[in-house]
């Protein structure tokens, strides 16, 4: 058989090694969830998210949530601010909400709902189930209670409007009775702030998906700070 030559030798290793480098690059991108509203989200752990706009900032960790298919009631652990230089405002209860698949909206549940329910299986899971989302920006310097709820426990008072502003970051449980049990898919808390709303993405995997989470969470979070990338406001 005919040697080639060694010019065509070097072309090919060439183009074999640019193939080679083009398909480890070309990662399948995960779809990013559209808000519908102007923010940026940033993904700081596999089950915690954060959403911002100038006025709203919201943290939102949903691992025991993950685990509660087919239940109707859910816990999400959640911090809220609102943004440097903006005023001080009161949010109500009615300004929360998510969205789950299919496209209904299910409002945060009454304290009275929680309390005649009994949730000491979700309450006994926080001990040992639970994430980290001290996420905020550098104006908040104490921290506050996200008190709509007062878990039976814990010898505190409920109330239905929180009030927030720039340098507190208020931390707490928020309890959600959703018709039907929870469903796979994506999700979405709702935030209405007093001239905005932020809307944090969480998605419920299947075990097929998280599998995926778990072996592309490096491209998965570099591939959404690579979209949400801004020059200037938002």
């Amino acid at each position: 058989m005919k040697a080639k030559p060694l010019h065509f030798l070097l072309v090919t290793g060439l183009v074999a090694c640019a193939l080679v480098s083009v398909r480890a690059q070309q990662k399948t991108p995960v779809p990013i969830p559209n808000p519908g509203v102007p923010q940026i989200m940033t993904l700081e752990d596999k089950y915690v998210r954060v959403s911002y706009n100038n006025e709203g900032y919201v943290s939102l960790g949903f691992r025991l949530a993950a685990g509660l298919v087919g239940q109707e009631w859910i816990m999400l652990e959640v911090g809220m601010t609102v943004r440097e230089g903006k005023p001080a405002q009161k949010l109500e209860r009615t300004a929360i909400s998510i969205s789950v698949p299919g496209g209904g909206t299910v409002p945060l549940a009454t304290q009275q709902e929680y309390t005649v329910t009994d949730l000491r299986g979700i309450e006994m899971q926080t001990k040992v189930i639970h994430d980290s989302i001290n996420y905020f920006p550098p104006s908040v310097r104490d921290a506050c209670r996200l008190g709509y709820f007062a878990e039976m426990s814990s010898g505190t008072t409920a109330y239905d409007v929180v009030e927030l502003s720039p340098i507190r970051g208020c931390v707490g449980r928020l309890y959600f009775k959703i018709p039907g049990g929870l469903k796979y898919g994506q999700h979405f808390l709702n935030v209405k702030f007093a001239n905005s709303t932020v809307r944090v993405p969480f998605k419920i995997y299947t075990k097929e998906e998280e599998k995926f989470i778990d072996k592309n969470w490096k491209d998965i979070k570099k591939q959404v700070e690579e979209s949400f990338k801004k020059k200037g406001g938002i």
